[in-house]
């Protein structure tokens, strides 16, 4: 009799699709929804075709309209409400971030950001990173910011392409779900991916509100102690 953590991908009564070879082991997804979507989210069809778009634009390098924060980087930012933000993906791989209310929700926001996994977590320890996201206002449309679907990205100042939003996927929850007990931490997961593990920051944001079109999320050190920092700004202009 197999013992109970025998992998079922090597039994062979299971095959797996071809077209999922980045697939996570099957794990069951039991994630909260959040408070105020209940329900089934959008469909991806416009994710996919604002996908094939942003993979062609090219890369330019004009000023960046990083707002301006008189608030110093103490690990905590007092007056925001905290929310849980995963960075995620295969090291050389485009990396993801996951904006949850609670580590066991299922994210509110899920952004492709254009920059490698590695390359961000490596940037991450040599000192403060600072991310800005911006977006056009389009007078026709009344979006939350965070629904926004495209986002030009500056990291420290630098253009570094472009950020698409997407519902979270079927392997995002998996993420997620695997991630629910984890608080705070870095680590990989094991996938059965040629790539091969999948690499993962998780840490407390504080969201903080400024207008209708700006947003901040600040990374919080637990109990003020030195560590990453990291600043995203959502800017619509």
């Amino acid at each position: 009799m197999p013992s109970p953590k025998t992998l079922p991908s090597k039994s062979r009564n299971v095959v797996a699709p071809a077209s999922s070879p980045s697939r996570l082991p099957p794990t069951p997804v039991l994630l909260q929804q959040p408070s105020h979507k209940k329900g089934q989210w959008k469909s991806t069809k416009l994710f996919r075709r604002v996908k094939s778009v942003f993979r062609s634009f090219p890369v330019i390098n004009p000023p960046c309209k990083m707002p301006v924060s008189n608030r110093q980087h103490e690990g905590h930012i007092h007056g925001g409400k905290q929310m849980t933000g995963t960075l995620f993906g295969f090291r050389k791989a485009r990396v993801n971030l996951a904006i949850q209310e609670n580590p066991r929700g299922v994210p509110l926001l899920v952004l492709e950001l254009s920059i490698q996994t590695g390359k961000l977590l490596q940037d991450m320890g040599s000192g403060l990173v600072r991310i800005a996201l911006e977006c056009e206002k389009n007078h026709s449309e009344k979006l939350k910011l965070i629904d926004e679907p495209i986002w030009t990205m500056y990291c420290n100042g630098r253009k570094v392409g472009y950020a698409v939003k997407r519902g979270p996927t079927e392997e995002d929850l998996k993420v997620m779900q695997n991630l629910h007990a984890v608080s705070m931490g870095a680590g990989v997961l094991p996938t059965e991916s040629s790539e091969g593990e999948l690499t993962y920051m998780r840490a407390f944001f504080e969201r903080t509100i400024g207008s209708k079109d700006s947003e901040t999320y600040y990374m919080m050190n637990p109990n003020g102690t030195s560590g990453p920092e990291l600043s995203i700004f959502f800017v619509r202009i």
